[in-house]
């Protein structure tokens, strides 16, 4: 049976690789972006509008895909915010969209997706997360916004793990490493295509077991 995956923030970067290479493995992949005209997909990529931060856009893609099983759910959407993140500088506003993006759109759209997800069976649900949010890896301060919603992000992956259990459905957060994307920079260490495939290799080899784990790239625990 061919299985399928729904990528939430899939018009560039890891998303868009990661719509490339599960497609690329014959899967059913389901490419999810504000503005899909924006981004060229590959035919048999199957092209939704997703507005994570609107309710009501991820209400409606639930229910267009319902009855649908999805095998793995990747919640990449996510921003970097403002570039003024220090002490003194931060706002308030800035600090709600990160956090909604970043922590509350996760959760609402795993939420919407658990019939689907428990219609697959065994199912996973990946968090792009960051290391920046590891509080015990935190040398250099700063970057608050960016920190304190990849910490919460990695909360959400360790409740749901146990919420979800009960239906099979594996949480996992995990650090791509540093990439080379519009947040990332030029100066990255890793491609795309290098991260999404140790990613992949991680999410396909890990056990129940490690559900609500923070993991690097290739699958090996991170400090909380």
């Amino acid at each position: 049976m061919v299985k399928s995956v729904l990528i939430t923030g899939a018009s560039r970067g890891i998303g868009f690789e990661f719509a490339v290479q599960y497609a690329a493995a014959d899967w059913q992949v389901h490419a999810c972006c504000r503005r899909p005209g924006d981004t060229h997909f590959d035919h048999g990529i199957d092209v939704h509008v997703l507005d994570v931060a609107d309710q009501a856009s991820i209400d409606s893609l639930a229910s267009s895909l319902d009855g649908k099983a999805i095998d793995l759910l990747i919640n990449n959407a996510g921003i970097f915010g403002s570039p003024h993140q220090d002490v003194g500088e931060t706002d308030d506003e800035q600090w709600e969209l990160v956090m909604r993006t970043n922590v509350i759109a996760p959760f609402r759209v795993t939420e919407a997706f658990r019939s689907h997800l428990a219609r697959a069976r065994q199912a996973t649900v990946v968090m792009i997360s960051s290391l920046a949010g590891s509080i015990a890896d935190n040398h250099s301060g700063g970057l608050h916004l960016y920190r304190t919603s990849k910490t919460a992000l990695n909360m959400v992956a360790a409740n749901l793990a146990h919420d979800l259990a009960g239906d099979g459905i594996k949480v996992l957060a995990l650090h791509p490493g540093w990439v080379r994307t519009d947040m990332g920079g030029e100066s990255a260490l890793l491609s795309a295509r290098e991260s999404v495939a140790d990613m992949r290799r991680a999410i396909a080899s890990a056990p129940m077991e490690m559900s609500g784990r923070f993991l690097d790239r290739n699958g090996q625990p991170l400090p909380w």
